[in-house]
């Protein structure tokens, strides 16, 4: 390996503190190491060509951003856990050395997983998404009208607070806390969730890898276009989002089985709490003989 990255999150101590740690590892068997924040595009940019490994850390959010800045280069992503949930990273910050030890000595394997991307025609620029692209309103107790086409097929209008196109990445993320279902990460399909839809009509939608999903601002009310929560643009009435998969994946370093996802997803969203027995004691103990713990 002759070139790495280290991505780190400029405003937490922690992470710089760390940053310094692993470059100077990194120095003593890479020939090139390079370093910038979540908050300067441009050099990456810069230096990103020739990359082999980009070390992200922080928590999500700069795992998300990080993501967008390196398109069209597919460099693979080791991110390191600095925040809260850590959907996107599976290394601690204690373990990171010992980490950087196996990808060097090939013990990983890259998993890739779906972007898409947004346009809007007066925008004249393409954004790429990790998450998701989020067409929302713009002031709180106004409802917002979203036409949805998909493939060109006009599937319905929305008096909504937000629709959702999601990742199966972003499946835990807003569209999640929306009532939406959970894709496996490296699954292609596309989600398609509204948030808060009046009379509660609507319902999520898992679409083909390849559907092209059209939003467009019905009612002149204030709107928002955003790009996995970081990048957020006005939209007048009759603007409309284009939205599909991006040709670009994100490549994430990983050290368990894609099985093992199934595990992690319990985890973080609490659905094996182990329950105290002083606080149910009829679940612990049947005649004497414990029965869960």
């Amino acid at each position: 390996m002759n070139k790495v990255g280290i991505f780190v999150h400029s405003r937490w101590g922690a992470a710089v503190q760390l940053a310094d740690q692993v470059g100077s590892l990194l120095r003593a068997r890479v020939a090139e190491v390079w370093q910038t924040s979540d908050w300067d595009d441009a050099p990456v940019a810069e230096r990103i060509a020739g990359t082999e490994l980009l070390v992200c850390l922080g928590g999500d959010g700069t795992v998300l951003h990080a993501a967008r800045v390196i398109v069209p280069n597919h460099v693979p992503i080791l991110g390191v856990n600095m925040g809260r949930l850590g959907f996107l990273t599976e290394v601690r910050p204690g373990e990171l050395m010992d980490r950087l030890t196996d990808v060097f000595d090939g013990r990983c394997r890259i998993e890739e997983r779906a972007m898409l991307q947004a346009q809007v025609p007066s925008w004249g620029v393409t954004h790429h998404a990790l998450n998701d692209v989020v067409v929302g309103r713009a002031s709180i107790g106004r409802p917002l009208y979203v036409e949805v086409s998909v493939d060109g097929v006009r599937l319905a209008v929305h008096r909504c607070d937000a629709v959702i196109a999601a990742t199966a990445t972003g499946s835990t993320a807003y569209s999640l806390s929306a009532g939406g279902p959970i894709l496996h990460p490296e699954s292609r399909e596309l989600l398609l969730t509204p948030v808060a839809p009046h009379l509660g009509s609507a319902r999520p939608l898992v679409l083909p890898p390849d559907a092209v999903i059209d939003l467009t601002v019905t009612a002149d009310k204030e709107a928002v276009v955003s790009v996995d929560g970081q990048i957020d643009r006005p939209l007048a009435s009759g603007d409309s989002v284009s939205v599909c998969r991006s040709a670009h994946t994100a490549r994430f370093v990983r050290f368990s089985t894609p099985q093992e996802y199934y595990a992690v997803l319990a985890e973080k969203l609490g659905w094996l709490r182990v329950l105290e027995a002083s606080d149910h004691p009829e679940l612990f103990d049947l005649n004497g003989i414990t029965t869960a713990k």
